[in-house]
């Protein structure tokens, strides 16, 4: 860890102390109240952190209670054609994380008996999950006091340690989220956590354009992203385009939608076959 790295003041036990009691004071007063915080559910947790990647809590309190109703559980979602679970992941946006759901669910049914492993390192195995998003999954379905990193948790730490610094790396950050987490309870530290790095954006300019981590998310708005949403919205509706016809719909370049379409089709979205385009 070079010089410039280092939190602005390391920690002592007493600063741990305060630090702990500031964090929970804050979420017993504003925690926030979330469906997906009621239940200790694997299958209900691990939905709702794969729909919250990179996506705003309230785009995910639209969607999360009608999809679990949809499907309860893994062996439901393993076996829903892709087009209706792409028809409730409709509005969430990186829609493979849709995909990746349905893989993950086919995984657990098809290789651990329909449980969803507890092991941090077992969980990073299956697609579409990565280090935090397991970290998170084993904290608040099996209360283990894992150490991760997503956005809300970063902007605190960089906030409270790192004030006269820029350049931090998430491995600066991760010793001092180790050092204060509350083994005791994880679950709700690390959602009073999370609670307290919203309050931080609302209120400070966000710390996390100092994380060297930190990217601006490029405009939507006529983005590979918005096209691929958009053939897939509508294959989702009319199954069986031709290539022209989908070009015609969207009024987009040729080359890109022909571009997008291998893609698609490479990364199991949908299959080609006698010339039209359907839903895999």
């Amino acid at each position: 860890m070079s010089g410039q790295e280092k939190p602005s003041k390391e920690p002592t036990a007493a600063t741990v102390r305060k630090f702990q009691k500031e964090i929970y004071s804050h979420y017993r007063e504003h925690g926030r109240i979330l469906p997906w915080r009621r239940t200790y559910d694997p299958y209900c947790v691990l939905v709702s952190e794969i729909m919250l990647q990179q996506t705003q809590v309230k785009r995910v309190l639209e969607k999360y209670g009608n999809f679990i109703t949809q499907f309860p559980d893994f062996a439901s979602l393993a076996k829903a054609p892709l087009q209706i679970i792409l028809s409730k992941w409709q509005g969430l946006g990186y829609n493979r994380r849709a995909i990746a759901l349905k893989n993950i669910a086919q995984k657990v049914v098809n290789e651990f008996n329909g449980t969803l492993p507890t092991s941090v390192e077992t969980l990073m195995t299956f697609p579409g999950i990565g280090k935090a998003t397991a970290g998170a999954v084993a904290a608040f379905a099996y209360h283990q006091p894992t150490v991760f990193i997503e956005t809300n948790i970063r902007r605190v730490y960089i906030h409270q340690f790192f004030q006269d610094k820029e350049n931090i790396t998430d491995s600066a950050i991760l010793p001092l989220v180790e050092k204060t987490l509350d083994i005791s309870n994880p679950r709700e530290w690390y959602y009073a956590l999370m609670d307290y790095g919203v309050m931080i954006k609302e209120k400070y300019e966000n710390p996390n354009k100092r994380s060297a981590h930190y990217s601006k998310q490029s405009p939507f708005e006529g983005s590979n992203r918005q096209i691929r949403g958009m053939i897939l919205r509508l294959l989702i509706h009319e199954s069986g385009l031709s290539k022209s016809k989908i070009i015609q719909k969207t009024h987009k370049d040729e080359k890109k939608i022909e571009t997008i379409l291998v893609q698609l089709i490479n990364e199991g979205f949908i299959k080609k076959r006698r010339g039209t385009f359907s839903l895999t």
